[in-house]
């Protein structure tokens, strides 16, 4: 069988989860060989400014698909919230996992929930959907940008520069700091960003071979999900310099979808939610997207 090279950010969350993604490899595929090639990206090296400030959670996946494109790694695996709505050309995601925990957690060392927080205490996200909700539910706060590795960010919270940090539950538990979580922050009153909580591999699509190893892994009831989000996403133009959140449930066979769009400045936004069959979940995503700009969601894209 031949040796498959997976390509992935060097962030110890990235790591872990493509350890995960190539130990579920070798399991479904006994004797396949997986090497990691850990690499460096741009959205991992400018940390002094916001991701919408320098290009988006693209600039996450730019080195990984260049070394695809050279052959110096034949797929990549990449937290799915990042992933643009629009891949590049010649890019096919062959494989989405069964989606870990989706909500955000607040942490914080002294405060048990946001309305726990004190008057104008510090928070830090360097989230523009986080920022919107927080805003929307207490104004009074002062949102402090907060960027790096999940670690990083940590650190920060216990040097003192911020009262409470928001983070994603997903991240948190991959990495074994489910006691950092003070509160879930979850659906309906909160909403995630499209596709948190889910991981995805990436290949070229015309690599056949390696997407049909990859996509023994992938999870239907999670596609569904994430593609409704993702559609409402991509009919609303949505990127990191967009605060958009959606989120996707399954019941029986019908799909549940709720989003939002928000202003990081003010805390105003507009709220959707619509019901369809599990079946075509891009169009319940662009229904609940019309439905959103419908109640004035082009005022903050």
């Amino acid at each position: 069988m031949p040796k498959l090279r997976i390509a992935t950010r060097k962030s110890p969350l990235a790591l872990w989860q493509t350890e995960h993604v190539a130990t579920r490899l070798r399991e479904v595929h006994p004797g396949l060989e997986v090497e990691l090639v850990p690499m460096s990206t741009r959205g991992d090296q400018v940390l002094d400014r916001s991701l919408a400030a320098i290009g988006g959670k693209g600039l996450f996946l730019k080195e990984l698909e260049v070394a695809m494109q050279r052959g110096e790694a034949d797929c990549a695996v990449h937290s799915l919230k990042d992933v643009p709505m629009e891949l590049e050309p010649g890019f096919a995601l062959p494989a989405i996992l069964a989606r870990a925990d989706h909500a955000d957690a607040f942490v914080s060392n002294r405060y048990g929930d946001i309305d726990a927080l004190p008057q104008g205490a510090r928070v830090g996200t360097s989230s523009l959907r986080r920022q919107a909700q927080l805003r929307a539910r207490r104004p009074d706060l002062e949102l402090l940008d907060l960027r790096g590795n999940v670690n990083t960010r940590l650190a920060k919270l216990d040097a003192g520069d911020y009262d409470a940090i928001v983070l994603a539950c997903a991240g948190l538990r991959r990495l074994g700091f489910d006691s950092r979580i003070r509160a879930r922050l979850d659906a309906p009153e909160w909403l995630p960003a499209p596709a948190q909580g889910a991981i995805a591999i990436e290949c070229r699509d015309r690599d056949d071979a390696i997407a049909a190893l990859c996509k023994a892994l992938d999870d239907a009831p999670t596609r569904t999900c994430v593609e409704a989000e993702r559609a409402m996403n991509r009919a609303l133009h949505g990127s990191c310099h967009v605060p958009v959140a959606g989120f996707a449930r399954l019941a029986g066979s019908g799909l549940h979808l709720e989003g939002l769009v928000g202003s990081a400045t003010d805390g105003s936004h507009v709220r959707a939610t619509a019901d369809g069959p599990a079946a075509d979940p891009e169009a319940l995503g662009r229904e609940v997207a019309r439905q959103l700009l419908e109640s004035g969601a082009g005022a903050f894209l």
